[in-house]
């Protein structure tokens, strides 16, 4: 079953970032990273560039943490007017680039999109994005209202099953 799901996101890239400045006058960009630790995006050398629904394969050059963010070159970049066309662009990588998850664990992207279901029945609508609220992570469910979840398994998310697409949980909101 799980090599099916697997060939189900293989096509779908997974965003890891985006680009959200320059940095100096070589070329470098501000990259907001959503991986954990920040600099693993340099992990990843080659990029996708997204926007509006283009794409744009491009290498890292280089990359390093710089304070709480991340500064990173394109190769090809080198001055601060070619950088600067990237300004907005998500980064995102493959997914079977990405390393597979163990038990229990998720991407983000894998849940995005999931119908979300109460324990007594009620659809309550589908995960529109997350949330990294430092405690938990809190799934945005978009229905009939927009409800809050907080991402606590076994307490609050019974079960996620990715080939169904749906998250069962037991919560009660205000």
């Amino acid at each position: 079953m799980r090599q099916n799901l697997r060939v189900l996101t293989e096509s779908k890239p997974v965003i890891l970032g985006r680009v959200t400045g320059l940095y100096g006058v070589k070329g470098w960009i501000k990259v907001h990273s959503y991986t954990e630790p920040r600099e693993a995006i340099l992990d990843y050398k080659d990029w996708l560039l997204l926007r509006d629904g283009d794409r744009q394969s491009v290498k890292l050059a280089e990359g390093k943490r710089h304070g709480k963010a991340v500064i990173a070159r394109i190769d090809g970049v080198d001055d601060r007017d070619d950088a600067a066309g990237y300004v907005g662009n998500d980064i995102a990588v493959p997914r079977e680039r990405l390393p597979d998850t163990g038990r229990g664990e998720f991407y983000w992207a894998d849940l995005e999109g999931l119908q979300v279901v109460h324990s007594d029945g009620r659809i309550l609508g589908k995960v529109a994005y997350l949330l990294a609220t430092g405690a938990n992570d809190v799934l945005v469910v978009h229905g009939d209202e927009e409800i809050l979840i907080p991402f606590v398994q076994e307490e609050v998310i019974k079960d996620v099953d990715l080939a169904a697409g749906v998250i069962n949980v037991d919560w009660e909101w205000d």
